[in-house]
């Protein structure tokens, strides 16, 4: 077996952004099997991306400026110089993401949280190979498809329109119609997002960037799969004897509810032989497939406070006392207990429809008991930071 100074020389360096190939000389030629696992798992452990990243774009608002935007490789700053409106869009699109990546995990103890003024967005946490890390790249991605396709649609954009091959006559299971409207430039959005954020992780092809890659296109055909026809009836008395139909994009939220349940099927990998693709971790798993969100490490639990594993930790987050969900007090105070206090909200009642067409309601005071995790005892937590 390889020593551990052998061992830790197997490394990738990274520096302002920059991405460096690992360094395999250290392992023997060809390596065995559970020698090369054990470089690739400290390839993964002791190697943490500090790069920064272009999910920045969504803090910046109107004031996108790619000189602004740190840690963005050569092909990403030229796209982001050569086409300021399609910036605009993606940083409008990021936020959009966040907030249904922060909805989908709203009742957890890892709530997909956002840091002010970190170029990582979600601070530390996401630099481990771990399944929030798979779902954030899968969400972003299919974000920046649904935020281009939509700009295109409505004519914000000057690269991009309407679908152009959405043209003449075709059919479904009700007979033929028109092409009509304005049909979602979908495979544009794909197209310039797979550029845009792929750029970065294809300057290199260590084990992160192949995740990376692998999830990437996950969140983009996630759009794609929730693509509709929309039709229109023309005939006498709203018959249909004629239609004009469109394809349009479904609304957010299902993609979102995909790849929740592609996270909470995530299958765990490692790297094959080659480099070029994945295996099982563990021969008893199924192997993972093109559509599967894929990871390397496990995850921390997020109970308490964590530098190193970026965990803020569940300390004063609300819970809900009969839930025997992760959003109940037992799971997401991770057996620390919970503190009671009596708070008094306002609410409508006693609502009433006056003619026409107005409902007047009533502003009523409620008091009710709110449910907050008690923060760990001083020594356990000094043992995490």
């Amino acid at each position: 077996m390889l020593g551990l100074k052998q061992l830790l020389s197997v490394r990738t360096e990274r520096t302002a952004g920059v991405r460096l190939s690992p360094r395999w000389s250290s392992c023997p030629k060809p390596p065995p099997t559970r020698i090369y696992n054990a470089c690739l798992l400290l390839l993964l452990l002791i190697t943490p991306r500090v790069d920064s990243s272009w999910w920045y774009i969504g803090t910046l608002g109107a004031r996108v400026i790619c000189n602004n935007i740190p840690g963005l490789v050569v092909k990403q700053r030229q796209l982001c110089q050569s086409h300021p409106d399609i910036m605009q869009a993606i940083g409008e699109g990021t936020k959009e993401w966040i907030r249904e990546c922060q909805h989908q995990f709203r009742h957890h103890r890892w709530n997909c949280s956002t840091l002010d003024r970190d170029h990582l967005v979600f601070g530390r946490v996401l630099l481990r190979s771990t399944r929030e890390a798979a779902f954030v790249y899968a969400i972003s991605s299919a974000g920046v498809v649904y935020a281009l396709t939509r700009a295109c649609s409505q004519g914000e954009l000057k690269m991009c329109n309407c679908d152009p091959h959405r043209r003449g006559r075709s059919s479904d299971d009700r007979g033929e119609f028109d092409w009509g409207g304005c049909s979602d430039n979908i495979n544009y959005g794909i197209k310039f997002a797979k550029a845009f954020i792929d750029a970065k992780e294809t300057t290199v092809r260590d084990a992160r960037a192949v995740m990376n890659l692998h999830n990437n296109r996950c969140g983009r055909t996630a759009v794609k799969r929730f693509m509709k026809l929309e039709c229109k009836c023309h005939g006498v008395s709203g018959s249909c004897t004629l239609r004009t139909c469109w394809m349009a994009m479904s609304d957010f939220r299902k993609t979102g509810d995909y790849l929740r349940r592609k996270y909470n099927g995530a299958v765990e990998v490692t790297m094959n032989q080659d480099g070029t693709g994945f295996a099982e971790a563990n021969k008893a798993f199924r192997k993972a497939t093109k559509n599967d969100l894929v990871y390397f490490e496990n995850s921390p639990d997020y109970c308490l406070q964590d530098k190193a594993a970026g965990s803020l930790g569940t300390a004063g987050r609300l819970c809900n006392k009969t839930s025997r969900g992760t959003d109940g007090c037992e799971v997401m105070c991770c057996g620390r207990g919970y503190d009671t206090t009596r708070v008094t909200q306002i609410t409508k009642c006693e609502c009433k429809f006056k003619w026409c067409c107005n409902v007047e309601c009533k502003d009523c005071e409620e008091a009710v008991d709110v449910h907050t995790c008690k923060a760990p005892k001083r020594a356990e937590w000094l043992d995490q930071t």
